[in-house]
């Protein structure tokens, strides 16, 4: 930016949120876990571009202020506000200039209550000041406006394309912001809406730059569940894959996916030998990047001689679960001459999905042979592959 003037953000937050309700102002009510001022906050003070942000709040919200503040993890400067929005900005204003603040430098004023201010908007905002002196956030009306009379009847319908839903931050030059405040203290007027509103009726000129959807005020309990939803982390699937194969030896019976199916034959290793269930832990194992089953059940460790493979898969469950994880599906594919998985297919998707929290219908289980090739086609062992699909995020 070519223009070398200080920039401060002015945050006003002394209302006391009536049309919310409630015991607690709606800047110190909480979205997802913390205050909203807090969020309004750290969007302001993230892209380190102010040279002062200063907060107006209520005479009686010292604590309250200083626990949303505290959150943040510096220090933030605060004065007391008025008995209207008008007064505590000109307040804020008065204490900005008080600092030392020039004539020339740029103010963002910006509601506490629009917690979701983001860099292109206040660059925007910036920017616009430097151009015109003085300029509002707006977005285009996207439905048809009416007027109605006293009776609640329709009067008209104003040209929405000269119409605008104007937010804040709103940005102008110290100097003729400030003076407009202060004559409007000394006229007695205490009817404006907003900054633009009481600098154009002084004299100044208000340019327009593109405002944010996501800059919506907090105002009614449904805006505070929207912030909830804004906040809420993005949905994101992720893939695992897994592989497993074990040998015979002797035996009558062989485990595979958590049922014990009568065979000629039993597999080798060191817990039951399950390779669909080894498989489907390892495929878990990879959507958090946790390692594979031997890392976590090594077979040298005798606490797992014979151990059912179910309890690993049940640790793999709850390692996704830690990490916000959920299960959406799984599908797994025998590769094995003999025995035969169809009869024990509904049995096998009944234990899995009792072990993973899903659905029976959401546990694939397949099986083939390899044509007599290597040695599955040898009927030397059984081999097993499993691929989980697993949800994070997204509420």
């Amino acid at each position: 930016m070519t223009d070398s003037a200080p920039l401060a953000a002015l945050v006003v937050a002394a209302g006391r949120g009536t049309r919310l309700g409630g015991p607690v102002p709606k800047q110190y009510r909480r979205v997802a876990g913390r205050p909203v001022l807090t969020h309004t906050l750290e969007h302001l003070i993230r892209p380190a571009l102010f040279d002062r942000v200063l907060v107006v709040i209520h005479p009686d919200d010292g604590a309250a202020f200083a626990e949303a503040a505290a959150l943040l993890g510096r220090q933030i400067a605060s004065c007391p506000g008025g008995a209207s929005r008008q007064d505590s900005v000109r307040l804020g204003l008065e204490a900005l200039a008080a600092t030392g603040l020039p004539d020339h430098a740029i103010v963002l004023i910006h509601d506490a209550a629009r917690p979701f201010a983001s860099e292109a908007v206040l660059m925007r905002a910036v920017l616009a000041a430097q151009r015109h002196g003085a300029a509002i956030p707006v977005l285009p009306v996207p439905d048809t406006l009416a007027v109605l009379d006293e009776a609640g009847h329709l009067a008209g319908n104003p040209d929405r394309n000269s119409v605008r839903l104007v937010q804040t931050p709103q940005a102008f030059r110290l100097g003729p912001i400030l003076a407009a405040h202060r004559c409007a203290l000394a006229e007695g007027r205490t009817d404006f809406t907003d900054d633009a509103g009481l600098a154009a009726a002084y004299g100044q000129a208000v340019g327009s730059f593109a405002g944010d959807g996501a800059l919506f005020k907090i105002t009614r309990e449904e805006d505070l569940e929207r912030a909830e939803r804004h906040l809420a982390p993005q949905a994101e699937t992720r893939t695992g894959l897994g592989y497993d194969v074990h040998a015979f030896t002797e035996g009558d019976h062989v485990w595979l996916g958590g049922v014990a199916i009568p065979h000629t034959r039993k597999l080798l290793g060191h817990s039951d030998a399950d390779p669909l269930l080894h498989a489907l832990t390892d495929a878990l194992l990879g959507t958090i990047g946790d390692g594979d089953i031997g890392q976590h059940f090594p077979p040298s460790d005798p606490r797992w001689k014979g151990a059912p493979s179910r309890l690993f898969l049940a640790d793999a469950a709850r390692r996704v679960a830690e990490r916000g994880g959920r299960v959406v599906s799984v599908d797994c594919t025998v590769l094995a001459e003999a025995p035969k998985v169809g009869p024990h297919r509904a049995a096998m998707q009944a234990l899995i999905g009792e072990v993973l929290g899903i659905p029976p219908e959401r546990v694939g289980i397949k099986a083939t042979t390899s044509e007599k090739l290597g040695f599955v086609g040898r009927s030397e062992g059984i081999a097993a592959m499993a691929v989980a699909t697993v949800m994070f995020g997204g509420g």
